[in-house]
């Protein structure tokens, strides 16, 4: 019987040391996710969703955390793609439905490749598409690492959804020679005001919208909203190589030494904003959520 307690013993103590050991590793890929993505709300919201599972008791073995972390990681996967469906139905029963065709202009990648579910903004011409609507799309190449170009195009194709990639800085030209009947754009983190950080072009994008009086729509799970920031200017924006500027596929674009800005975001004020589409339904803005 004593023999016994000091195996239990022993074995509570490789537990423990087992679970030191995942605490330290997640600690250490937490600081690391946190400084590849300072700006996007959903990666800290499901990192903090891990936390809140692993830091609120005690467990009696490693293997414990394992099961509940992934089991937690499934259903932040399926509340995301119900949220995906759910801004795509609330947008056409309130915004898109009244038409039978429609020309939009989009930016980035918003789709399945970057939400896991049917998308957001694209999420939304894919599900018109789905309900019979006539989609045609013009795809902002979106520069430097061309998502829109890449991987937009490519779920558009994949939708048979017809498609022009244009260059970003073509979107004022569009307007003025093609009837555009709105933008729709994803969000990487929304403030208590409405003011909308999304990937650099965005802002450009919204301005252009504005002075042509075309809709300007933000499509974005409510987790994407911050509301320790009351405006724009207290988002942090990640800046990124110089690299991905003076250089295309490898290839020096640039001449050498040349010193360039590389910031993989913007911030659209709210003003320009006609609405931010959630999973919970329209907003108008200015939020005032605070």
């Amino acid at each position: 019987m004593q023999y016994l307690n000091k195996i239990e013993f022993h074995n509570y103590e490789f537990q423990l040391l087992l679970f030191q050991q995942v605490l330290i590793f997640h600690q250490h890929r937490n600081s690391f996710f946190y400084k590849s993505r300072p700006t996007a709300k959903n990666l800290f919201y499901a990192i903090e969703r891990i936390d809140d599972l692993i830091y609120q008791k005690n467990y009696s073995d490693v293997d414990e955390i394992r099961q509940l972390v992934e089991k937690e990681a499934i259903d932040i996967h399926n509340c995301e793609i119900q949220a995906c469906l759910s801004i795509a139905q609330i947008a056409y029963d309130k915004i898109f439905k009244q038409k039978e065709s429609y020309n939009f202009i989009t930016h980035c990648n918003t789709g399945s490749l970057a939400t896991g579910g049917l998308g957001t903004a694209l999420g939304i011409i894919k599900y018109i598409h789905q309900q019979g609507g006539k989609v045609h799309v013009f795809v902002d190449e979106t520069r430097p690492l061309l998502q829109g170009s890449r991987l937009t195009a490519y779920e558009l194709q994949k939708e048979k959804i017809p498609y022009t990639v244009i260059t970003d800085g073509m979107a004022a030209q569009i307007m003025a020679t093609n009837s555009i009947d709105a933008v729709i754009v994803g969000a990487d983190r929304i403030t208590s005001m409405g003011d909308v950080a999304n990937k650099i072009g965005t802002f450009n994008l919204a301005i252009v919208s504005n002075y042509f009086n075309v809709p300007f729509y933000v499509a974005a799970p409510v987790s994407t909203f911050d509301l320790s920031l009351k405006n724009g200017k207290e988002i942090v924006i990640e800046m990124r190589d110089d690299s991905e500027v003076t250089k295309f596929n490898g290839v020096e674009i640039t001449p050498m030494k040349s010193k360039s800005m590389n910031f993989s975001f913007d911030v659209t004020p709210f003003e320009l904003i006609n609405a931010i589409i959630t999973e919970k339904g329209v907003l108008s803005l200015p939020l005032n959520l605070i």
